[in-house]
């Protein structure tokens, strides 16, 4: 915008404009907008914007000096859970209540607090569209060279900040759409898990949902997606169960990066999101991963972690041990598969996905 619009150059250059993140845009309207409104973003979405330091938790001058960036346009950089608070909205508002706002987290990291993933190592990974795995990794930067994400986790009021490694895929609640949408096998998503009971096992079918490439841990817009393993043995159950298994995978994949990058062995996984309802598909996240695969009770687990960091900073909770025992397990998934055919699917799939690359020249 600012390369390409002469009035928006001329209007942050002379402090007239404001950026922001979403939330940003939220807050500011939230306290009063023109007349007076709160110009903040939490640590969170600050480091998703590549212009802040994780280190010091300040605009980097350097990446704004490069990039042409004034930084009297920029937000003020504000902890995740804040009590002093940024604002309050309008009592002839919306709300018609004056309401402190103090709250804010990036959609993935409202879901690790959510799901109260409080100490270094635990994790949690929410199933959409795509999938999205987070690994606390305590209150010093882990930098990744197994292609994953370095990122803040959460800042509560002045407290040292907690980071986090991310692995981001790109498709996989979107693939079982695809299945219904394009192939017509399921008139609706939750149907695919009855169509993927009527077999025992994927029939030797896998299928690498590489749409528009592959996001982490292997970062190749190379790839396409393929399905590999055909016999006609297989039928529209193995393809189901190949659909509901590359979510599975997938998250293995970024969990091995993981591993590599933290040195800590993954014990457990939170689970959360719109797909944490299919039974077959959690238990076979258990089985891939060889760890126990928790759902909650409230799995919609970013609007909870939102709601967390305000809490807390209104002091409705008084504590993030508060918030541990405001959490509630739903069921546990523990793996039964055998080590050796835990590990020869595994093998199979990293070949399925080797046939994805250099698809596209």
């Amino acid at each position: 915008i600012l390369d390409h619009i002469a009035e928006a150059r001329t209007a942050a250059d002379k402090g007239d404009a404001l950026f922001g993140t979403m939330e940003t845009w939220l807050i500011w309207w939230l306290t009063g907008g023109p007349s007076g409104g709160a110009h903040v973003t939490d640590v969170t979405n600050a480091s998703r914007t590549m212009l802040m330091d994780l280190n010091t938790l300040n605009w980097d001058e350097d990446i704004l000096q490069i990039l042409g960036i004034p930084h009297q346009i920029l937000p003020n950089i504000v902890p995740s859970s804040d009590t002093n608070s940024w604002g309050a909205t309008r009592g002839d508002g919306p709300l018609s209540a004056k309401i402190p706002v103090c709250g804010a987290l990036g959609d993935q990291q409202a879901a690790l607090v959510g799901q109260t993933c409080f100490d270094m190592g635990e994790a949690k990974n929410t199933y959409g569209t795509g999938c999205f795995l987070l690994l606390n990794t305590g209150t010093t930067p882990v930098p990744s060279r197994q292609g994953l994400l370095t990122t803040l986790g959460y800042q509560i009021n002045d407290q040292r900040p907690v980071y986090c490694l991310e692995g981001a895929i790109a498709v996989t609640g979107a693939l079982v759409q695809w299945l219904r949408d394009n192939l017509g096998l399921i008139s609706s998503a939750p149907e695919i898990e009855d169509l993927a009971e009527t077999v025992d096992n994927n029939g030797g079918a896998y299928f690498v949902p590489a749409f528009s490439g592959l996001f982490a841990p292997y970062w190749r817009s190379d790839a396409r997606g393929i399905i590999a393993g055909l016999t006609r043995f297989v039928n529209k159950g193995h393809i189901a169960r190949a659909v509901l298994e590359a979510s599975a995978y997938q998250t293995r994949d970024i969990v091995e990066a993981m591993n590599k990058d933290s040195g800590v062995e993954l014990t457990k996984l939170k689970v959360d999101g719109g797909m944490v309802g299919n039974e077959l598909l959690m238990q076979f996240q258990a089985d891939i991963l060889n760890v126990p695969v928790i759902r909650p009770q409230v799995s919609e687990t970013t609007a909870l972690g939102a709601a967390y960091a305000a809490g807390l900073a209104v002091g409705f909770w008084s504590d993030i041990e508060g918030l541990r025992k405001n959490w509630s397990e739903d069921k546990t998934f523990h793996p039964a598969m055998e080590s050796t055919v835990r590990e020869k699917c595994y093998k199979e799939w990293k070949k399925a996905v080797d046939r994805t690359f250099n698809w596209v020249e």
